[in-house]
């Protein structure tokens, strides 16, 4: 196991109080349940959740009225444009709590000043930062957002 993954661990560790083994365990009972799915990527398991899984779309719901998204994406979303697909990266996507939520938009002809007064109202009303990159379909590859660090977190599909 690399350093960076047990990193990762050892942060899930401080955060919820649990071993690094216990928290395998739990990824492997969410993998098992169909929750996550997961990927052999060099020497190290990566998990993903399962966007398909029955639930997602409630469990979802759920994750970003907690943390306040729920109202950026909705609004936005009725009047941004022709936008496909929303992740969230960072550190809010690897679970830990921050000031500053980063975004990928994927999509086109967005109305960027529509999306710059949004984006301030939202961090008005949330308390929180945002900061996004945008990316047209056809710009617009996984992979680059999975660098280290992103841990890309679908959280809206036009599809």
């Amino acid at each position: 196991m690399n350093s960076k993954n047990t990193a990762y661990l050892r942060g899930l560790e401080e955060e919820f109080g649990e071993s690094t083994n216990g928290i395998r365990l739990e990824l492997n009972k969410f993998e098992k349940s169909g929750f996550l799915r997961s990927f052999i990527e060099g020497n190290k398991k990566v998990f993903t959740v399962n966007t398909q899984h029955p639930l997602f779309s409630d469990i979802n719901k759920i994750i970003l009225k907690m943390v306040g998204l729920e109202y950026v994406i909705d609004y936005i979303i009725e009047r941004i444009g022709d936008l496909e697909k929303v992740y969230l990266v960072g550190k809010l996507s690897q679970g830990q709590d921050t000031d500053i939520i980063d975004l990928v938009l994927v999509g086109n002809n967005l109305n960027k000043n529509f999306l710059i007064e949004q984006i301030e109202k939202a961090e008005n009303k949330i308390g929180k930062k945002i900061r996004y990159v945008n990316y047209t379909p056809e710009e617009f590859d996984l992979n680059k957002i999975k660098e280290p660090g992103m841990h890309p977190l679908l959280l809206w599909s036009k599809i």
